[in-house]
C-alpha cells in the first residue's frame, strides 16, 4: 500500500471514529429539539475537517508527485524539463536546486554530445586506420581508413602487437603499414585500439632516393674506370704488332675478352640506370586485354618449350588511360617472374575481369621469410638475377597510380593483381 493510500485511510478511519462517537454522545446527551442544530453543526465540522484534510494531503503530496516525477525524469536521462515552484518555501528552494542539476547536466550531456560527435568526425576522416577492440579483444569497430587496410593477414598480425608496440607489417604483398596499439579506459576497464598508417608510397620515396643516389655513384665511378681501361686496351692493341708471333694472337685475344667485359659492364650499368630513368607515363586510352595478348603471343614458344600452360580469360575489353609501353613492361615482367616460378607441365592463369588485372602460376607461391623484400630495389632469389623487375614494376604502377598487390593463391602459387 502507498504512503497516499495510508494516509486517506487513516483520516476516513479517524472521521468515521469521530463521527460514531459524535452521534453516540448527541444521541446520549441531547433531547430531539437540539439534535437538528447539533447534527448540522457536527456535518459542517466534518466537511470543514476532511476539506482541511485534503489541503493538506495535497500540499504534502504535491512535492512528493514532483520528486517522484523528477526521479522519473533523470532515470530516463531527460534534463530538459523544469519545475515551477509550488508556493512552499522549503519546497521551493529544493524545486530550485533540481532544476539548476537538470540544466547542468543538460549542457553537459549537449558538450559531451558535440565532443562525441567532433571526435566521430575525426576518426571518420583520418587518414589514418583506427582499429577499436572490445573487451574481448575482437575488432569492434574501424574507420573507413582501416577497413581499407585490413586483410585477414594483417588482422591475423594486429593481435600479435603489444601495448606501447610499434611495428612495421607488410600488408597485401606490396603495401608497408606501421601498427600501433594502446589502451584506454571504459567504464573502468581497459579497452585496446589500433593506429595504421599506410607507408608505402612514403617507404618507395624514400628508398627510391635512397637507390637513385647509390646507382648514380655506381655508374659515375664504373663508367670513369671503364672509360679510362677501355683507352689503355685500345692503346695496347696497337702494341701488338710489337709481340712475338708466337704470343700475338693470345695477346690480341686477351685484349678483347678485356674489352667485351667493359661492354657488358657497361650494360649492366645501364640496366640499372633504367630504374632512375623511368620517365612520367605518358597515357593514352589503351585496350588492355589486347596488350596482354600481344604479350602473351611473345612468349608462346617459351611457354611451349617448358611445358607451361597458359590459361587466359580476358573478359573486361575496355581501355584504360595507361601508357601501353610502361604497361607491356610490367607485365612482361610478371609474366616472366610466373615462368620463372613454375616447375614443367606447370600453369601460367590470366584474367582481366571488372578493371582487374590477375597474373597467377601454379609455383611454389612467397615464403614468409621473403614476403617484406619482395620490392626492396636489388633483392632477388634469382640465382642470375638483379633485383630490379619489380621494383621497375612498382616505379610504374605508383607513377600510374594504380593498386596493386602481390599475394599466394589459395590454390597454390602467386598471384599478381593490379585494379585499373
Amino acid at each position: 500500500m502507498t504512503l497516499r493510500a495510508k494516509i486517506l485511510a487513516y483520516i476516513i478511519a479517524v472521521h468515521v471514529a469521530l463521527g460514531a462517537a459524535a452521534w453516540f454522545v448527541i444521541d446520549a446527551w441531547f433531547n430531539v429539539s437540539e439534535l437538528r442544530f447539533l447534527l448540522f453543526a457536527v456535518e459542517a465540522l466534518f466537511v470543514l475537517s476532511i476539506a482541511i484534510s485534503a489541503r493538506l494531503m495535497r500540499a504534502l503530496f504535491v512535492p512528493i508527485d514532483v520528486l517522484r516525477t523528477g526521479a522519473e525524469l533523470l532515470a530516463e536521462r531527460d534534463f530538459t524539463s523544469h519545475f515551477a515552484p509550488v508556493g512552499q518555501p522549503e519546497f521551493d528552494a529544493l524545486v530550485d536546486v533540481y532544476n539548476r542539476m537538470a540544466e547542468r547536466l543538460r549542457e553537459e550531456r549537449l558538450g559531451a554530445e558535440e565532443q562525441h560527435q567532433l571526435l566521430e568526425k575525426i576518426v571518420e576522416a583520418s587518414p589514418a586506420g583506427i582499429v577499436i577492440c572490445d573487451f574481448d579483444g575482437n575488432i569492434a569497430r574501424a574507420n573507413p581508413a582501416a577497413e581499407r587496410l585490413l586483410t585477414p593477414e594483417l588482422r591475423s598480425e594486429l593481435a600479435t602487437v603489444a601495448t606501447g608496440e610499434s611495428r612495421l607489417v607488410t600488408n597485401r604483398g606490396a603495401r608497408r603499414v606501421r601498427v600501433r596499439r594502446a589502451e584506454f579506459r571504459d567504464r573502468g576497464f581497459a579497452k585496446s585500439f589500433f593506429v595504421i598508417e599506410e607507408l608505402t608510397e612514403e617507404l618507395r620515396l624514400s628508398e627510391k632516393a635512397a637507390y637513385e643516389k647509390l646507382i648514380r655513384m655506381m655508374s659515375h665511378e664504373v663508367n670513369n674506370s671503364v672509360g679510362a681501361v677501355r683507352s689503355l686496351l685500345e692503346s695496347s692493341l696497337r702494341y701488338a704488332p710489337q709481340v712475338g708471333e708466337a704470343d700475338r694472337d693470345d695477346f690480341a685475344n686477351a685484349l678483347q675478352v678485356a674489352s667485351a667485359r667493359m661492354d657488358a659492364l657497361n650494360r649492366f650499368m645501364a640496366a640499372f640506370a633504367e630504374v632512375v630513368r623511368i620517365p612520367p607515363p605518358a597515357k593514352t586510352r589503351t585496350n588492355v586485354a589486347e596488350l596482354v595478348e600481344r604479350v602473351a603471343a611473345l612468349l608462346r614458344p617459351e611457354l611451349a618449350r617448358r611445358a607451361i600452360a597458359l590459361d587466359l580469360k580476358l573478359d573486361d575489353r575496355r581501355a584504360f588511360d595507361v601508357d601501353p609501353n610502361q604497361l607491356e613492361q610490367v607485365v612482361l615482367n610478371i609474366f616472366r617472374n610466373a615462368i620463372d616460378a613454375v616447375a614443367r607441365d606447370g600453369a601460367v592463369f590470366v584474367t582481366l575481369r571488372d578493371g582487374v588485372l590477375a597474373i597467377g602460376d601454379t609455383g611454389p607461391g612467397i615464403a614468409g621469410s621473403v614476403r617484406s623484400e619482395l620490392f626492396t630495389p636489388f633483392f632477388t632469389t634469382k640465382r642470375d638475377g638483379r633485383g630490379l623487375g619489380l621494383t621497375i614494376v612498382q616505379e610504374i604502377l605508383a607513377n600510374h597510380g594504380l593498386a596493386f598487390s602481390l599475394e599466394n593463391r589459395p590454390g597454390g602459387g602467386a598471384e599478381f593483381r593490379i585494379a585499373f
